[in-house]
Parts: C-alpha cells; sequence; structure tokens
C-alpha cells in the first residue's frame, strides 16, 4: 500500500482538499496539474510518468 505499511499500527487518516479549494488557498499560483493531469505543456504525462517510473526504479536520470 503505499499510504501506510502493513507494519504500522497508528491510525492513518488521509485528508485532502478540492482542487477548487486548492486555487482559493494558493490563487497566486495556479501549478495544478500533477492533481488535474493538465499539464501546461505537450508531453506532460508522459514526463510525468517517466518521472514516477525512475523514482519507482531507483533510476537517477531525468524524466525530460
Amino acid at each position: 500500500m503505499l499510504l501506510s505499511d502493513e507494519g504500522v499500527k497508528a491510525e492513518v487518516k488521509i485528508i485532502f482538499q478540492s482542487v477548487e479549494n486548492l486555487h482559493k488557498a494558493c490563487p497566486k499560483h495556479l501549478g495544478d496539474w500533477y492533481f488535474t493531469g493538465n499539464y501546461p505543456t505537450v508531453g506532460g504525462n508522459r514526463v510525468v510518468n517517466r518521472a514516477f517510473i525512475n523514482f519507482y526504479e531507483g533510476n537517477k536520470e531525468r524524466a525530460y
């Protein structure tokens, strides 16, 4: 499980806010593409997917 390990005995609660409320909280910072998938450049999904694969596999190379 990505959010907690089976060995964790503490109660884990996940708290999140909507993208709309994120915009209200940070009105001058609209970099919400990690949450919405609306990347400002062509190929954004490809780059973020490659970055995740690199992280998961322990690669130290850039995703772009």
